[in-house]
C-alpha cells in the first residue's frame, strides 16, 4: 500500500532523506532515514557557498537508500520538500546545469548593495511589500549578484533560458526533469521579490533588485501539486505535493497552527517563528514578517526573529578555542558552577541578528575577573541562548503578536537540559521538547501527505509525551541578569561603530 511519505530535508550541513508511514491513528512515523553530510566553500572573507550538484546527486542518493530501507518505491505516495531558505541557484534551462555555485543563506558578498539601497531610503517600501528589511541574508541581493557574474545570465534570463531560485525550486526542478520552476510561497517570501498580501512578484521590486521576472520560478502552495518525478530517477514517478522552507516546515511540523502558537529551532544558529493568523503583521522592532503556510484557502502569516549564532557558539568553544572537547559536555560544565560569575558572552561572531541587525557586530565577553575559569565561558554561551530568545520574544510582545504560554523547541541544542532550563526561566514561559526531533522533515511529510490526500488535516497526532521545563527562577534573579545582558549587547554594538 502506498502508505509513505518521501521527505527530502536539504539543510545547510546536510542532505537527508526520510520516510514517514501513516498509520493507524492518522499520525506520521519515521521508518527509514538516510543524510550525507554537505561541504561548505568559502572563497572569500564572508562569502559561503554550496555545490548545488552537489545537493542534487546527495539528495538522489539519500532518496534511492531510503525506498530501498522501507521496502521499495511502490510503498511511496508522495515526495515533501523542505529546504535551507534563502540560499540561492542559477541554472541552464536547457541543459539543467548550474552556472555557479549556490550563494548560502550566510554569505555576506551583497552588504553593500543592501546599505546602498537602504541609505538610498528604499527600505520602507520593500518592508511594507514584503516584511523584510534590507539586507544580503535574503535572496535577491543573491539573485542578482549570479546574473551579473555569470557572463551573459542577464540577457539569456530575459529570454527564459537561464533559471534562478531558492534550493526548494532547484530540487523540483531536477526531479521533475525540468518539467517544473516552481517554489512555494513560505520561500517566496525570504526573497524580497514577493507581496506579502498578494503572493505574487511584484514588478517594482524586481526592478529595484535587478532580478529578471522571467527566471523566476511560478509561485504556488504548500500542499499544491508541483509535478512529478522522473520515473528514471526512482522507479516510478511520485507526485510533488508538499514544500515549505525548514522554518515554516518546523512550525507545521509542531503543529503551531493557530495564532499565538510560537516553535524555535536551536541550531547553528536560531529561528524563532511566530503564527500571527490570517493577516500579515507589521513588525515595529526589527522583526520578520512573513509566511507561515498555505494549505488550500487556508492562510497563516508569521513573525519571525533570526539568531546568527545559537549552536555555533558552542562549536566554538570545542572546536575554536578548546574549552570543552565535546558539545555534549557544556551541560555539566554549566551546572558545576554556583552562578555565571557575572560573564556575558555575545556571539556575535557573524554579527548580530534580530532585533539588532548590526551586521558588522563582533562576538565580545564582558566581566572577566581573576577568578574567571574557562566553565564560566561555557556557562555564559549556553545563558546567550536564553537572553537572546528574550530579546526576540519581547520584539514580539512591542509588535502586538498574540501572547503565548508554552514555547515549542527543536533542533540539536534542545538535548541539552541546563540551556533548556535557563530559557524558561528567562523567558518566562513553558518549553516543550517533542519526543521526535526531526520536525522540519515532519512538516513537509505532513504537507505531502495532505496535499497528495493520505490526511484531511495538518493537526498533529503523536501519543509521545514532550520534554518540559516550566520557570522557576525569581523575579528580582531574572531582572538582574537581563541587566547584565543588556549592557553586553550594547558593549558589542558599541565595539563596533
Amino acid at each position: 500500500m502506498t502508505t509513505c511519505i518521501l521527505a527530502i530535508d536539504q539543510g545547510t550541513t546536510s542532505t537527508r532523506a526520510i520516510a514517514f508511514e501513516l498509520r493507524a491513528d492518522k499520525g506520521l512515523h519515521p521508518v527509514a532515514v538516510s543524510q550525507i553530510e554537505l561541504e561548505q566553500h568559502f572563497p572569500q572573507s564572508g562569502w559561503v557557498e554550496h555545490d548545488a550538484t552537489e545537493i542534487w546527486s546527495a539528495t538522489v542518493q539519500t532518496c534511492r537508500e531510503v525506498i530501498k530501507k522501507a521496502g521499495g518505491i511502490g510503498r511511496f505516495a508522495a515526495f515533501g520538500i523542505t529546504n535551507q531558505r534563502e540560499t540561492s541557484v542559477i541554472w541552464d534551462a536547457a541543459t539543467g546545469e548550474p552556472l555557479h555555485r549556490a550563494i548560502v543563506w550566510q554569505d555576506r558578498r551583497t552588504a553593500d548593495v543592501s546599505a546602498r539601497m537602504a541609505a538610498e531610503g528604499h527600505e520602507a517600501m520593500v518592508q511594507a511589500a514584503t516584511g523584510l528589511i534590507l539586507d544580503p541574508y535574503f535572496s535577491a541581493t543573491k539573485f542578482a549578484w549570479l546574473l551579473d557574474e555569470v557572463p551573459g545570465a542577464r540577457e539569456r534570463a530575459e529570454k527564459g533560458e537561464v533559471l534562478v531560485g531558492t534550493i526548494d525550486s532547484w530540487l523540483v526542478w531536477k526531479l521533475t526533469g525540468g518539467a517544473s520552476h516552481v517554489t512555494d510561497a513560505t520561500n517566496a517570501s525570504r526573497t524580497s521579490l514577493m507581496d506579502l498580501k498578494t503572493r505574487e512578484w511584484r514588478d517594482d521590486l524586481c526592478d529595484l533588485f535587478k532580478v529578471s521576472k522571467a527566471a523566476l520560478p511560478r509561485i504556488v502552495g504548500c500542499a499544491d501539486r508541483m509535478g512529478e518525478s522522473d520515473p528514471a530517477l526512482f522507479g516510478r514517478a511520485l507526485p510533488i505535493t508538499g514544500s515549505a522552507g525548514d522554518q515554516q516546515a518546523a512550525l507545521v511540523g509542531h503543529g503551531a497552527l493557530k495564532p499565538g502558537d510560537a516553535k524555535i529551532t536551536y541550531g547553528t544558529g536560531a529561528f524563532l517563528v511566530a503564527n500571527v493568523g490570517e493577516a500579515p503583521v507589521a513588525s515595529s522592532s526589527r522583526l520578520l514578517g512573513t509566511f507561515g503556510y498555505q494549505v488550500g484557502k487556508t492562510v497563516a502569516y508569521a513573525l519571525e526573529g533570526s539568531i546568527f549564532s545559537a549552536g555555533s557558539a558552542i562549536q566554538w568553544l570545542r572546536d575554536g578555542v578548546g574549552m570543552i572537547s565535546d558539545s555534549r559536555q557544556s551541560e555539566a560544565v554549566a551546572q558545576g558552577l554556583k552562578d555565571n560569575g557575572g560573564v556575558y558572552l555575545v556571539p556575535g561572531f557573524t554579527g548580530l541578528g534580530a532585533p539588532w541587525w548590526e551586521p558588522d557586530a563582533r562576538g565580545a565577553v564582558i566581566g572577566l575577573t581573576r577568578d574567571t575559569k574557562p566553565a564560566h565561558f561555557v556557562r555564559a554561551a549556553l545563558e546567550a541562548l536564553a537572553y537572546q530568545t528574550r530579546d526576540l520574544l519581547d520584539a514580539l510582545a512591542k509588535d502586538g503578536a498574540p501572547k503565548f504560554s508554552v514555547l515549542k523547541v527543536d533542533g540539536g541544542v534542545t538535548a541539552n537540559a541546563f540551556a533548556m532550563q535557563f530559557v524558561a526561566d528567562i523567558c518566562e514561559v513553558t518549553v516543550e521538547r517533542p519526543a521526535f526531533q526531526e520536525m522540519t522533515a515532519l512538516g513537509a511529510a505532513r504537507l505531502a501527505a495532505l496535499g497528495v490526500g493520505l490526511i484531511d488535516d495538518l493537526e498533529p497526532r503523536n501519543d509521545e509525551a514532550p520534554a518540559v521545563w516550566r520557570p522557576g527562577m525569581s523575579a528580582d534573579r531574572r531582572e538582574a541578569l537581563l541587566r547584565g545582558w543588556r549592557r553586553a549587547i550594547k558593549a558589542a554594538i558599541v565595539a563596533a561603530q
